[in-house]
């Protein structure tokens, strides 16, 4: 199953000539998750040839316009293409009166169902789950209600060794092994031990979003273990003081954040337009946490699903 993260954009406020504001889109199995919808996404979707129709979740992380003056017009292009499918929108108190408000002075009447989730941002819960993954929120400190988001992956059953497995085992049994229970007679004897027949699961595969935010240490217990960690780094650290009173991160926080938690992989996004070479900030949080990278446009990030390889994302 693929899980797969396309960058669309990484600059932060203003948009530059080549750098689009934030949106990202979070392939997992036939699922596309679009995190936050910045100006130009649908333009940035279209690029990278992703079928806006097959979108089945937008999460708007807050209110900043960097981060949703795209969603209108994406809803809007969604309807007038004839979208009939269900969209699950999750987002902060605000954007559901900001979204009828745009549809009723343009006469817009979606053609489709736009199910909607105000989200708490101050805390930590469960806001979606199908039979695949959850996904959490992360509250943010930021200068608005914020909060980003933790993609994980259901527990997977265990692979049966099939070349072990007894004859007069019935279906339900199956079950229960590939759940990791023993199998017992009616009397309580032990007839299959789990651990003769069966083989490790894969290991399940995760993805933290972290919008805007100061550098908040409350947030490791959360990150614990991702795979893959998405961190703004607005600014180098010599700007630390300017980020700490705007609200945002540097690099070299970013990745300290990631060495506390012990992620797997860590990319950089969110970059304040002074920046026309993003190399100071890859390298400042590379002397941190060397396995770091930049989201950029157009970049893909998988994790890998093969529980014999390091379970690390790669950069294709």
């Amino acid at each position: 199953m693929d899980f797969e993260l396309r960058i669309l954009g990484s600059s932060s406020a203003t948009p530059s000539a080549n750098r689009h504001h934030t949106a990202q889109v979070l392939t997992i199995g036939n699922h596309y998750h679009l995190i936050d919808c910045g100006e130009g996404t649908q333009m940035q979707l279209m690029l990278y040839k992703i079928k806006h129709q097959r979108i089945c979740n937008i999460y708007i992380s807050h209110l900043h316009g960097d981060h949703y003056f795209g969603l209108a017009s994406l809803l809007s292009t969604m309807h007038l293409q004839g979208r009939q499918t269900p969209l699950y929108l999750f987002g902060p108190p605000g954007l559901s009166e900001i979204l009828s408000l745009q549809f009723r002075y343009s006469g817009t009447n979606l053609g489709f169902d736009l199910i909607f989730r105000e989200l708490d941002t101050t805390v930590h819960e469960i806001i979606f789950e199908n039979k695949e993954i959850t996904v959490h929120t992360l509250p943010m400190q930021h200068r608005v209600p914020c909060c980003g988001f933790l993609f994980r992956e259901k527990p997977k059953p265990r692979p049966l060794i099939k070349e072990k497995l007894p004859a007069f085992l019935a279906p339900h049994q199956l079950v229960s092994l590939k759940s990791g229970e023993d199998i017992y007679d009616a009397w309580g004897k032990l007839l299959v031990a789990n651990k003769d027949v069966t083989l490790e699961p894969r290991a399940r595969r995760s993805y933290a979003y972290c919008s805007d935010t100061r550098y908040n240490p409350e947030l490791i217990p959360y990150l614990r273990h991702v795979d893959l960690l998405y961190h703004e780094a607005t600014f180098t650290h010599d700007m630390h003081e300017r980020a700490h009173y705007t609200f945002h991160s540097t690099a070299r926080q970013a990745a300290e954040l990631a060495v506390a938690a012990q992620v797997r992989h860590l990319l950089l996004g969110h970059f304040s337009v002074r920046y026309k070479d993003l190399s100071p900030l890859l390298l400042e949080a590379q002397e941190v946490f060397s396995r770091t990278d930049l989201a950029t446009e157009g970049s893909i990030f998988c994790v890998r699903e093969d529980a014999d390889q390091p379970n690390e994302p790669a950069l294709d």
